[in-house]
């Protein structure tokens, strides 16, 4: 995962989360990288330090500083879009672990079968039931163009490690 600093044409700035330099570079092409306080897509890479950490500072690095009334009104500008990004980021991460945790226990894991069941309860073959599984592009883009609603499993960065 990569975090970036970015900067709307508004002079806005905030940071995010990308699995890698060209998923960035394909999320800025289609326009899905918005700045979270005027919603405008034309969103550029802010100048950022890398972050250093020791052997002995592992694991402990600082989150920035939330907004407070000692801050001066800079100080507090900058901090606030970041505060804000990540309070709504870590909102929409526990909010897309309660669907799939809720999916999960109440939906029947068909794995690779997924494909197949999901046709035989569109044409009519089985009765309809919640199922989940695994599907290639391939397979989900042909289900779809049947009219057979799917949509991928949520799944978050640390769900990858």
């Amino acid at each position: 995962m990569i975090r970036y600093a970015l900067r709307c044409h508004r002079s806005h700035d905030f940071e995010s989360w990308f699995q890698s330099s060209a998923a960035y570079d394909q999320q800025v092409k289609r326009k899905l990288v918005t700045c979270p306080i005027c919603g405008s897509a034309k969103v550029d890479k802010a100048i950022m330090a890398p972050r250093i950490v020791g052997k002995k500072g592992r694991g402990r690095a600082t989150p920035p500083p939330e907004p407070t009334a000692t801050m001066t009104a800079p100080e507090a500008a900058q901090s606030a879009p970041t505060s804000l990004l990540m309070a709504q980021e870590r909102e929409l991460r526990a909010k897309l672990k309660e669907l799939r945790d809720h999916i999960v226990k109440n939906a029947d894991n068909v794995g690779e079968r997924f494909a197949t069941e999901a046709r035989a309860m569109h044409y009519g073959d089985k009765e309809h039931r919640p199922i989940y599984g695994e599907a290639s592009p391939d397979e989900a883009k042909s289900l779809i163009d049947e009219g057979i609603e799917v949509s991928p499993l949520p799944t978050l960065p640390e769900d990858r490690n």
